[in-house]
């Protein structure tokens, strides 16, 4: 079961398969999948030597490209486990993280190993230092540690049980977490995205997130490596991706709506057109009807935009297409019935839960409530995850047990619809519970995002639960217009307009404007709206309603 053997089987299957495009120095390169595993096994086998054995949790902070992935699968060859961390949560999270997390060895940049000397505490269970793009006292080069010529090296033997990785949510959404990745969950994964998509090997694909080219890989895709920074993917040139894509024949676009925002914007506004690409698939964040229809029309009938529902924990659970959205759900979205993510996928059952800040240890059918009402997402499917790292009180409060089968209540509240499709209506930490009602952000959002002038909304609380008031932020599409006085209450009152035709939104009596709302990191579109709703608390409109 262990997931290396992924790898292997794409090298049986077609070992002179391209397997990796990227750019160096400006020329492209490929390697194919049979120069892949053969890197990866150097790898190994240096490793082994080196001193790092089966169940060492090596933490890899190594840069995107072709060196990171055969890293990776050299780490699931050996039986180590290779842990994941976002640099885009910041220094102190990272270091906390790190420290708690008391890895047996680093491989990465020289930047990390420079993080390490500055930070030794945090880093003090480190026994083996690897540095990959240059020399570093206290670590040993890459090249040095390699064994070029060593020949093929067979898997370590592990069971479907036993941990393959260490995978840290983003922090957006609270604390960062360490997510327990199994070899069976990563086989799961795998075979619910080939079924999802219907991949098939030799499609050249473009993952906008590091981790999607294991995945790419699996599923025997040609994956064309994008020049960005994935802790910044809204700062992307979107002319590079348009070159790759076109020199290429990409055919699927992987990662967060801000980079396929960006580049989609980049296309429209000069005319460019990409008759390869077939289906652009967004992961992390809500994308908004204007992103849908401007996809639609760049690919003009030849693809469609997909939306698979999920989070690190599990993934995926849903799926939605875009052409799904124009046609069917975008009416009720614009209605405040908040944004459909689709049909749950083969194999994952859904079911809608109560409401409770409670942990939840054993499965109680008396808190599941029936289609139409809202309440908490819980999902099982094999690519559940079982556990956080070293995090007991994070694992209650997400897992509930059945039996052998474990549920994960995914945070966010929604319903099921009299088609089976899920509906999501915002976090469950992001409802603002006032006296009367419990206004859910999703459903306001929809409602006020229809106003030709606004970029994007956030509903948020004023003041204390049970007695909050519902507030509507809202980020303009030309921040001029919130200078202006007039045109600044001419749009809230436009919006509110729109609120007041709901039963439940027509309540917000409040719009705030933001220049430029704060967001995660790593997908650079979920709305920080923790961060929101303190600024929203200081503005003057806020204390004079």
């Amino acid at each position: 079961m262990n997931v290396a053997h992924l790898l292997s089987e794409r090298v049986q299957a077609d070992p002179e398969g391209r397997c990796l495009v990227y750019s160096q120095n400006g020329i492209d390169r490929v390697l194919t999948f049979r120069e892949v595993e053969t890197q990866c096994d150097e790898y190994a086998h240096g490793f082994r030597t080196f001193g790092l054995r089966p169940g060492d949790k090596v933490l890899l902070m190594e840069r995107p490209g072709p060196v990171f992935v055969a890293l990776t699968w050299a780490l699931f060859k050996l039986g180590c486990v290779p842990v994941f961390l976002d640099p885009g949560m910041g220094v102190k999270p990272l270091l906390k993280c790190i420290e708690k997390l008391k890895p047996d060895a680093l491989i990465g940049v020289r930047r990390a190993h420079i993080l390490r000397s500055l930070h030794s505490k945090a880093f003090q269970s480190v026994r083996r230092a690897i540095c990959t793009d240059s020399r570093w006292i206290g670590a040993s080069p890459l090249w040095r540690v390699s064994a070029p010529g060593s020949g093929p090296f067979a898997p370590q033997v592990v069971k479907k049980e036993q941990l393959a990785a260490i995978l840290y949510t983003s922090g957006s959404t609270g604390p960062a977490k360490g997510v327990e990745y199994r070899h069976g969950i990563f086989h799961a994964q795998v075979a619910a995205l080939k079924e999802m998509f219907d991949f098939q090997p030799g499609e050249m694909d473009m993952p906008g997130f590091p981790l999607f080219a294991l995945f790419s890989t699996a599923l025997g895709l040609t994956c064309v490596l994008p020049e960005l920074n994935p802790s910044r993917p809204a700062n992307v040139e979107p002319a590079r991706l348009v070159r790759a894509i076109q020199d290429w024949k990409v055919q699927n676009l992987q990662g967060s709506p801000a980079i396929w925002d960006k580049l989609g914007k980049y296309c429209r506004d000069y005319g460019i057109k990409l008759p390869s690409v077939r289906r652009v698939i967004t992961f992390g964040a809500p994308i908004s009807l204007d992103f849908i229809e401007m996809w639609t029309k760049l690919l003009d009938g030849g693809g469609d935009v997909y939306t698979p529902y999920g989070a690190t924990e599990v993934l995926p659970v849903s799926l939605i297409t875009g052409s799904e959205v124009l046609e069917e759900t975008s009416s009720h979205t614009k209605d405040g019935g908040g944004t459909c993510i689709g049909q749950v996928i083969p194999g994952v059952q859904v079911r809608i839960m109560r409401c409770t800040e409670d942990p939840v240890s054993e499965w109680n059918e008396e808190l599941m409530l029936r289609p139409g009402e809202v309440g908490e997402i819980v999902v099982h499917a094999e690519q559940v995850t079982w556990a956080y790292f070293d995090d007991p009180s994070a694992t209650q409060s997400s897992k509930i047990s059945q039996g052998d089968k474990i549920w994960h209540r995914m945070g966010d509240l929604g319903y099921l619809d009299a088609q089976s499709r899920l509906w999501i209506v915002g976090r469950k930490s992001h409802r603002v519970q006032g006296k009367e009602h419990v206004y859910y952000p999703v459903c306001a959002e929809g409602i006020a995002d229809q106003h030709p002038d606004v970029l994007r909304s956030a509903l948020v609380g004023l003041g204390l639960a049970p007695e909050q008031r519902p507030a509507i932020v809202l980020q303009l599409q030309k921040p001029k217009l919130a200078r202006d006085v007039a045109e600044r209450n001419r749009i809230a009152r436009e919006v509110k307009e729109k609120l007041s035709g709901h039963p439940i939104y027509g309540d917000v009596k409040t719009v705030l404007f933001h220049k430029d709302f704060p967001v995660d990191p790593r997908h650079n579109a979920k709305i920080d709206r923790e961060a929101l709703a303190e600024w929203a608390a200081t503005q003057k409109e806020a204390k004079e309603e």
